[in-house]
């Protein structure tokens, strides 16, 4: 990757096309552009499509070019079908194994380099998720070329933005890479169409690669709240709740008045107050609900990181001074011990 320098080779050459008579220049755009094509790799879980990863589609439509959706697990047909119509998609390209649905990036990685091989496929697009994290630098280093993680932007096919410094400074960057890995920050792109598309589905090549790593067990924190990555409500408790129980008190029922999922700061999660699904940050999840409201947060930079973009922030804090009243649209000086509890019973009045 190197620093942006000029104006894009597209926007720059004409390329030529050669015919009978000899050489024959064309507008580069127009050409060049259907020269690209994009590999969307899709989430799935239990049988069941993760909306989220569509807006790897979202992105692949912004740099123009054929789309191809990316997907792999036992007993897909139904996930690939469901996949088929989402808008914008050409193609779907299924691989039915048990030994992909957990998503382990040591046998994921081969199998997806072997597909894209055989696509030659110019941009490879993932969700920056502990999915996407995972398995995309496992990609890029087989493919021998730098990943471009987390993008915010696309300037065109080769140009990117994206957040540096826990998102205090933004970056172009340009990759010279003929095949770019991307990830994309999901707050920035929204879930392309579920329902309008008509793509054809084939079956992808399988290398059946042996995984180092075993799928031992998870525990999963269960809720009936909305999914805390999706949600159009937040409400998030810090370490100014001083417990799990306080936490639970406080902010559950201010939850459920507002319909909101929960999240928490990596204080309260490492406190042992709410569980680390929970946590919204730069190392935790980003967020950008229509609402977001924090209590006993005081805006560390890498909390900020993970809700700025909001549509708008409210924070109840004692301190007047916390760094959280400099990015709140609305704020609240008060104990919020006595504050978060009095809003709820107006709430559900």
């Amino acid at each position: 990757m190197i620093p942006r320098a000029g104006h894009s080779v597209l926007r720059q050459a004409r390329c030529q096309l050669r015919t009978r008579g000899g050489l024959a220049p064309v507008a580069s755009l127009s050409a060049l552009s259907r020269l690209l094509s994009s590999l969307a790799v899709l989430e799935q879980r239990d049988g069941k499509l993760n909306h989220g990863s569509l807006g790897a589609v979202t992105a692949a439509q912004k740099l123009g070019g054929s789309i191809t959706a990316f997907i792999a697990g036992g007993n897909i047909k139904a996930v690939a079908e469901e996949a088929a119509k989402v808008m914008g998609i050409e193609k779907i390209i299924s691989v039915e194994n048990a030994a992909y649905d957990k998503g382990l990036p040591e046998n994921y990685a081969p199998l997806l380099v072997e597909n894209i091989k055989k696509g030659g496929y110019t941009h490879i697009i993932a969700g920056h998720t502990a999915f996407g994290k995972s398995l995309m630098p496992r990609v890029a280093a087989l493919l021998d070329v730098q990943q471009i993680s987390d993008i915010t932007g696309i300037e065109d096919e080769k140009t990117f933005v994206r957040p540096i410094y826990a998102g205090n400074a933004i970056a172009t960057v340009e990759s010279s890479d003929e095949t770019k890995i991307i990830t994309i920050r999901g707050t920035a792109f929204p879930a392309a169409g579920a329902e309008g598309g008509s793509a054809s589905i084939e079956d992808g090549v399988d290398p059946k690669a042996e995984s180092i790593s075993e799928w031992i067990s998870e525990d999963l924190a269960k809720s009936d709240r909305p999914d805390l990555a999706t949600a159009g409500r937040v409400v998030s408790g810090g370490r100014g709740l001083k417990s799990k129980e306080e936490f639970d008190r406080i902010m559950l029922p201010l939850a459920d008045a507002l319909g909101a999922a929960v999240g928490a700061s990596r204080a309260a999660v490492d406190s042992g107050y709410a569980d680390n699904s929970l946590q919204v940050g730069q190392t935790g999840k980003v967020v950008a609900p229509q609402l977001y409201l924090c209590a006993g947060i005081s805006g560390a930079i890498q909390h900020l990181a993970g809700m700025k973009d909001s549509k708008v922030i409210a924070a109840i804090n004692k301190d007047a001074d916390a760094p959280i009243f400099q990015v709140a649209d609305v704020g609240l000086v008060g104990d919020l011990f006595e504050k978060v509890p009095e809003l709820t019973e107006k709430l559900k009045q």
